[in-house]
């Protein structure tokens, strides 16, 4: 029987753990519905979603593919907050992750407060 390790790339393991030591849930390859730069309906798999935070991730596995930005144009588009690391290329990338998922999360604090002031 196959685990869903069983098809990750050794990039996709190596955050996998590092959610895993963060005890961050996560699922995996999470179908996400949305348009294309074309308006075209597409399902999207980004690697992990965080559903406790509402965040994917990507793991830019080969940073020479062109389409990576094209996928990151298509999520901003649809307002699927998603954060592109790249394990084997960044060294900070452990720190990367962190410092965008609190970020993300100030700017929603922010947008509550802003809600708050204006009840």
């Amino acid at each position: 029987m196959n685990s869903v390790y069983d098809s990750m790339s050794k990039a996709e393991l190596e955050v996998c753990n590092f959610l895993k030591e963060l005890k961050i849930f996560w699922t995996f390859e999470q179908p996400v519905f949305l348009t294309d730069d074309g308006n075209r309906p597409r399902i999207f798999c980004p690697d992990f979603y965080l559903p406790e935070l509402g965040i994917y991730i990507e793991v830019i596995g080969n940073p020479g593919l062109n389409d990576y930005g094209r996928r990151e144009e298509i999520y901003c588009k649809n307002n699927i907050l998603i954060i592109f690391i790249k394990p084997f290329n960044h060294i900070g990338w452990r720190e990367y992750l962190v410092d965008e998922i609190v970020a993300i999360h100030q700017d929603r604090y922010q947008k509550i407060k802003r809600i708050q002031s204006h009840w």
